[in-house]
């Protein structure tokens, strides 16, 4: 997969450094600027004065929806008028409503209300990195079990929802291993992997083949216990 490029659109100098740094620490993604305010942004991606597609290659967009010169949602509005082919997530403090649904209306695919951790700014862009691997970079035509995956992954099971004892973050750890293996695996494969213990790797691979979104199958030509292999349900068989 490749790199995802990322601009972070941010008035606050602490802030900014904060997001810019978030982004280094993250795996599959690099920095490509800072922008502080409307008019910095608009010369980063030429907006406007007649140029049309984005000089400097964006993939991600990190944007304050509350710059001194400019709103986040008439930024999203020229973006997508120009059709630059970059995502946008919401990085603010506004909470009013109206504004989310403006937001999520015009496309916007995550929303991050100030202030957050690491952890919750790693989980969101965690999903979007998921999504991309789901659905952008797939090839011209896709599946509906595809397009499913893509979207879900943008709204990744919290712990509150799973069951006593799973994390959000392992499940997505097993999930992203089992979509890139070509060929089923095992609990003890799986473990051996993510270095955790067979007996934990089981759990999350039967709570995923519960779910339908792995095929289960029985693993033949190994003595003692029988063993399963487990395969993600790519074609959307099972569904």
């Amino acid at each position: 997969m490749s790199t995802i490029r990322v601009l972070v659109v941010e008035d606050d100098p602490v802030a900014a450094d904060a997001h810019a740094e978030y982004v280094r620490r993250l795996e599959g993604f690099e920095l490509v600027g800072i922008a502080r305010s409307g008019a910095e942004l608009a010369a980063f991606l030429h907006l406007g004065g007649g140029t049309r597609g984005a000089p400097a290659a964006v993939d991600l967009m990190l944007l304050d929806m509350n710059l001194p010169d400019a709103h986040g949602l008439d930024i999203v509005r020229r973006v997508r008028g120009l059709g630059l082919p970059l995502d946008i997530v919401a990085i603010t403090a506004v909470r009013d409503l109206q504004v989310v649904r403006s937001a999520i209306s015009s496309g916007i695919v995550q929303y991050l209300i100030k202030p957050f951790t690491y952890s919750a700014f790693s989980e969101k862009l965690g999903a979007y990195r998921d999504f991309r691997r789901n659905l952008v970079e797939q090839a011209s035509t896709t599946t509906q079990a595809e397009v499913d995956s893509a979207f879900a992954s943008l709204r990744p099971a919290t712990a509150a929802l799973l069951p006593k004892g799973l994390s959000a973050e392992t499940l997505r750890a097993v999930s992203r291993l089992l979509k890139e293996l070509s060929a089923p695996t095992s609990a003890i494969e799986v473990s051996e992997a993510l270095s955790m213990s067979r007996v934990t790797a089981r759990r999350y691979l039967e709570y995923l083949a519960d779910q339908q979104s792995v095929q289960r199958t029985p693993r033949y030509g190994t003595r003692g216990r029988p063993e399963f292999e487990y395969s993600w349900a790519r074609d959307g068989a099972d569904h």
